[in-house]
């Protein structure tokens, strides 16, 4: 499916870019407390200037929040990612907002590893929390290593004092730790800027106000751990920065996360990251998802605004096909509304390339007869668009522009099925219509859309009794239905008809067919009439309530 990635690769480098403080920073002491990192000439010339890392060229680019524009992805080994996101703090039940940022990388990742064949080692951190909901019911990917804060207390206390160490952090009187940003100079700010950074309220013992803690003394009512400061906590953000440091040690290729943060948590990552591996650039890559908003507010949606839709609330309306459809029409960097308007429009999309699914079908079956189709016509229309969908992926994970293509695929192949009533014995050309239905089938795979329902399928009958069943009371349908359509001979000597119908006897049965189809299509077994034949399609039934939407 994805050939031409792997011969449009240039040659390309494949040392690992590591950014040592013996050679990318110089000292300056300015006071026997502080020390200043400043990048040497030779590497960036600025405190917050990107340096793009020497390695492994994928041919992708993405836009990296680090420079607020789109950059080659370029990784520090070939054919591996190591990935790095902050889990949700979910304090009982996950909504949408956590379930889009969710699905949008998962989206990401699956397209790096099985289009581009990037090895992702994901990493993810969960402040105790529960988020199987998402994973179950929306098809997510687990990351390679989940990591749980309470079982990292001594390594985050470690990390602290590494810090402390390396002059970048102090103790105060009251058994806190503070982070020291006047150490680090300019080079505080590399996602923001240090100008938008806003002090954490603290006690009167912080050199600066923008100064974060690391360690929160213990107060009634709070858990707490044994430290060298004291019993006590630990802060917000050294918890991701010591995880990510356990596992990936003092380089890291992509960390994502939902826009909201970028400031302060991901700076503060930056900061606490660069000052304990005393290096110049920790994490080459930031990704940020977009806000999920309810239509018409502008505010996130969140649990403290009570304006949030649980995801079991969701999925008592739409399927996961359905939100992960939504998700795709958009660009994971934007914003997203949410509304009935909007995932109705994932889910006709879904029907629409459904529909086409089924006449393909019955085309190749030879139950759709149709006129001679244009197949050299067909066979470039499939090239061109499997090279529309590998270039969109390239360029910053542009999903609408895949979900376009597709549609636009699924359309040249209707405009060739529309049925005729009589055979003309045209050629007939089923190969094609195959190589389409493998093609989209596999790129919706991909993107974790199952065009099969596969799932829900194996619930229902694994043994394939029921589509036995239905392949028989279709068949039995159809030559019921023949015979009532039958017309009768006009004897010798009487006028015939201009336009000949049923004779009145068989019109029961007629209606006796379309209600048994009508009845079935409720219980999600869909059958359509094709002239004398009739082809038939069981779809996942629409959970209580959905049709009222």
């Amino acid at each position: 499916m994805w050939p031409c990635i792997t011969i449009c690769r240039p040659l390309l480098l494949k040392l690992r870019s590591r950014y040592a403080f013996s050679k990318d920073t110089r000292q300056t002491l300015v006071s026997p407390s502080k020390l200043i990192f400043r990048p040497s000439a030779s590497c960036t010339g600025v405190g917050k200037k990107w340096t793009r890392p020497t390695g492994y060229d994928t041919g992708l680019k993405t836009y990296n929040s680090l420079t607020k524009q789109k950059e080659p992805l370029i990784l520090a080994q070939e054919g591996i990612a190591t990935w790095y996101s902050c889990g949700p703090t979910v304090y009982d039940h996950a909504h949408l907002g956590h379930a889009c940022s969710y699905v949008r990388f998962d989206i990401i990742q699956r397209v790096l590893s099985r289009v581009f064949g990037i090895n992702v080692i994901h990493v993810m951190v969960i402040t105790d929390i529960d988020d199987k909901i998402i994973r179950r019911a929306l098809e997510v990917l687990p990351p390679a290593v989940y990591l749980r804060v309470t079982e990292n207390i001594p390594q985050i206390v470690a990390f602290i004092e590494g810090i402390i160490r390396n002059e970048h952090a102090y103790a105060t009187k009251q058994g806190d730790v503070y982070f020291d940003i006047g150490s680090i100079g300019d080079r505080y700010g590399k996602l923001m800027g240090a100008g938008d950074a806003t002090g954490e309220p603290g006690d009167r013992e912080k050199r600066d106000s923008r100064d974060f803690a690391l360690w929160k003394a213990s107060k009634p009512q709070e858990p707490s751990w044994e430290s060298p400061w004291g019993k006590g906590r630990p802060g917000w953000h050294i918890e991701c920065s010591t995880i990510a440091s356990s596992v990936f040690g003092s380089q890291l290729d992509i960390h994502s996360g939902g826009i909201d943060l970028a400031f302060p948590h991901h700076e503060n990552e930056i900061a606490q990251c660069e000052a304990y591996h005393q290096s110049g650039q920790w994490g080459n890559y930031f990704l940020h998802s977009g806000h999920l908003h309810l239509k018409g507010s502008a505010e996130k949606m969140s649990k403290s605004l009570n304006n949030y839709i649980t995801i079991k609330d969701f999925l008592e309306s739409y399927s996961a096909n359905e939100f992960r459809m939504f998700c795709l029409l958009t660009k994971y960097r934007s914003a997203i509304d949410y509304s009935d308007a909007s995932l109705n429009e994932a889910r006709s999309s879904l029907a629409t390339i459904t529909a086409f699914t089924h006449d393909a079908q019955a085309y190749m079956r030879g139950q759709l007869q149709c006129q001679a189709v244009e197949e050299g016509a067909l066979w470039e229309r499939l090239a061109e668009t499997k090279a529309n969908v590998v270039r969109a992926l390239a360029d910053d994970f542009d999903t609408p522009r895949v979900v376009n293509a597709i549609m636009s695929l699924v359309y040249h192949g209707n405009r060739h099925l529309q049925p005729i009533t009589k055979p003309d014995r045209s050629p007939r050309s089923p190969a094609v219509f195959g190589a389409f239905l493998a093609y989209i089938r596999e790129v919706f795979e991909v993107l974790g859309v199952d065009l099969l329902d596969r799932k829900e399928a194996h619930s229902v009958d694994s043994s394939g009794t029921l589509e036995n069943v239905v392949e028989q009371l279709a068949r039995f349908r159809s030559d019921v239905r023949a015979f009532a359509l039958s017309v009768q001979d006009t004897p010798p000597g009487e006028p015939a008809h201009a336009s000949p119908s049923p004779c009145s006897e068989k019109l029961p049965l007629l209606k006796a067919c379309d209600t048994l189809r009508k009845d079935l299509a409720s219980m999600g077994v869909h059958i359509r009439d094709r002239g004398p034949n009739s082809t038939w399609e069981i779809s996942q039934k629409r959970p209580a309530g959905q049709d009222k939407k």
